[in-house]
């Protein structure tokens, strides 16, 4: 796992200084080498920050040259399958020199050329420069695993595994885009391809685009799509669980390809356990498994985890987190996210690489288990909502909504204070977010439905915030709802978290908190083979008679009891509700003070001022609304 940046300006001179310090800030990224590589006209240069896992010698440096120097490559990620590759150029009449998988990807692209693409399973962020062709190629793994930034303005290119590389250009403007912020205020993340900045965007997974002579072309070459509207496999239950059974267990063996240590991110559930059970059963040693707990009962499924590594005889490492050390680590994320993140799970994310990476370089987890396999509790719920409007009566279903319109929020909250009624109040988030996809669903929109449901701040809150009058047009998730050839809504909302959320969110957490000290995570459920393979698995196999992941747990009944495993999900989260009405408050109340407020510019400070009051006095359980705008100004201070 490595760092990745560049520069492509075919109308001005590539500073070498300027590509070596756009590599320096992507240290972190590869503390074990660093390298840069100007072409002779000096019209790109490429950089690279190096973590050593396969071929650890000198030889495996980046970027590297084929034997012509006509070929450079800068590469962030791991080919898995580059034995195969290798042995296959090598009956073609490839000579090879190292042992890397890197110079696997140098071949094959001698070979094949671009295409060369499809032959890969792992993950990667790449740049290909084609001195030859004056062609600068630069791809994504099909699943979005490693991420890749890039900034297109006046003639000027750039590109990075992390937007600090980019912004270390002295032609970067920071100028923030509207609609990045729009998408952050309203989901925690940045979807792609926007990002928090104007003329910068994030390349799609399954992407690859090609520069020549200042023209960009971009090309998808992988889809998922075709897979979701294909019609299901005619399989019974124990026929699929030995398929994807099989599918895993070659993935996990893939992601094994190491010359050193790995080990394994076990949180307890469902998807994690999968991953121990197999990989402990298919190795000879012990894996090194670690975990991160909570004292609040709430959040904590360490006891689990650790009950999973004693009967499979891991060698386990678990760390409780206090609010301490949370706020030791809530101060590092605007550096370590280099745009506005509020994902409050990267919390315990940031500490649990730290923990891992005191004991191994590469680790696995289960990400992408819940957005394969019906893992999210909003599924069913949005599904049971769904139902229920559409077997209501046409007047009653009017009123209904009426109703809903004109009982807000506040509204709702002003019942529970004058009944002095605990039960309404305590109710709040819940009425908040059920109210918001029950109009959804009313008006026929399972996309609006999904933006309510998983919105941080409601479409009638949203405008208030801001300094002066923002016009936003949210589509997210339109496009993904319409790709859907079924009006399955299961099937619509799987593809639509498997496209955004997973990627943009889940992935990101991941990548920048084991990035960010130097750890490789690895992502067995996300090869696709199983991608495509769950895509097609009926859907009465991943859900059933209110049973979330039933394959999942089917195939660990094989192998484990089932009071190792069959209990309710709690997912992998961190208590900043009771964090910031405690040692997090004075964080809270120096960056949303009215001065600060001012001071970035963004948001009107009597607004934000009243949505701290509610949350302090206890009248609205807006800590994720808190959260958000603490995540943005702390990131706007460090940054903007």
């Amino acid at each position: 796992m490595c760092g990745i940046t560049g520069i492509y300006s075919p109308g001005a001179t590539v500073s070498a200084a300027v590509i070596s310090a756009m590599t320096n800030t992507l240290r972190h990224r590869g503390p074990d080498h660093s390298g840069t590589y100007v072409n002779p006209d000096r019209t790109v240069g490429l950089g690279h920050t190096r973590l050593s896992i396969i071929d650890l010698s000198e030889r495996g440096n980046q970027p590297m040259a084929n034997d012509g120097g006509g070929i450079q490559v800068s590469y962030n990620g791991e080919i898995y399958n580059y034995k195969e590759i290798r042995e296959e150029l090598r009956q073609k009449g490839h000579v090879f020199r190292t042992n890397s998988d890197t110079e696997v990807l140098i071949r094959s692209y001698e070979e094949w050329g671009i295409e060369c693409l499809h032959k890969f399973i792992g993950m990667f962020a790449l740049a290909i420069w084609d001195e030859r062709e004056s062609r600068l190629y630069l791809a994504r793994d099909r699943v979005g695993i490693k991420p890749l930034y890039y900034y297109r303005e006046n003639g000027l290119f750039l590109f990075g595994s992390e937007l600090k590389a980019v912004m270390e250009h002295p032609g970067f403007q920071k100028r923030i885009n509207p609609d990045g912020l729009a998408l952050f205020l309203r989901y925690n993340y940045i979807r792609s391809p926007y990002t928090i900045f104007e003329n910068t965007f994030k390349l799609e997974p399954g992407h690859y685009f090609c520069l020549h002579d200042g023209q960009l072309e971009k090309h998808r070459y992988w889809d998922i799509t075709e897979s979701y509207n294909a019609h299901p496999y005619d399989i019974d239950e124990e026929e699929a669980c030995d398929i994807l059974e099989e599918t895993m267990l070659d993935s996990l063996k893939y992601r094994l390809v190491s010359d050193v240590p790995v080990g394994l991110f076990l949180s307890g559930g469902i998807d994690s356990s999968t991953v121990a059970t197999l990989l402990q059963k298919n190795i000879p040693t012990p894996l090194k498994t670690f975990t991160i707990g909570f004292e609040q009962e709430k959040y904590n499924e360490a006891v689990w985890a650790k009950k999973l590594a004693e009967y499979l005889g891991t060698e386990h490492t678990e760390f409780y987190v206090s609010e301490d050390t949370a706020l030791e680590t809530v101060s590092d994320i605007p550096s370590i996210y280099d745009e506005p993140f509020a994902d409050t799970s990267s919390i315990p994310t940031c500490i649990l690489s730290r923990l891992a990476r005191e004991h191994v370089k590469v680790v696995m987890s289960g990400d992408g288990g819940d957005e394969l396999f019906c893992g999210y509790n909003y599924y069913s719920k949005s599904v049971r909502l769904a139902e229920a409007v559409r077997r209501t009566p046409g007047a009653l279903r009017r009123g209904l909504k009426a109703a809903l319109c004109g009982l807000s929020v506040e509204k709702f909250e002003s019942v529970g204070k004058t009944l002095r009624c605990s039960w309404i109040t305590g109710r709040t988030r819940n009425y908040e977010r059920n109210r918001a996809a029950l109009l959804g669903i009313m008006e026929n929109d399972m996309a609006e439905m999904y933006r309510r449901r998983l919105g941080t701040w409601a479409p009638e809150d949203f405008a208030g915030i801001f300094r002066e009058n923002r016009d936003f047009h949210d589509e997210t998730f339109k496009s993904d709802f319409a790709a859907i050839h079924s009006e399955e809504l299961w099937t619509q909302m799987l593809y639509a978290d498997f496209n955004v959320w997973l990627p943009d969110d889940i992935l990101t957490k991941v990548d920048r908190a084991s990035m960010s000290t130097g750890l490789e995570a690895r992502e067995p459920l996300l090869d696709h083979r199983v991608v495509d393979l769950a895509a097609r698995i009926p859907l009465d196999l991943k859900y059933r008679n209110g049973e979330s992941k039933y394959i999942l747990k089917k195939i660990l009944s094989r192998h484990i009891p089932a009071e190792l495993y069959d209990r309710p999900k709690k997912g992998f989260s961190s208590p900043v509700d009771s964090w910031l009405r405690g040692r997090l408050r004075p964080l809270v109340e120096n960056y949303l003070s009215p001065e600060a407020i001012r001071k970035s510019g963004v948001f009107d400070p009597g607004e934000i001022s009243r949505w701290k009051k509610r949350f302090y006095d206890h009248s609205s359980p807006g800590a994720p609304r808190i959260w958000n705008l603490l995540m943005f100004q702390m990131w706007h201070e460090r940054w903007h």
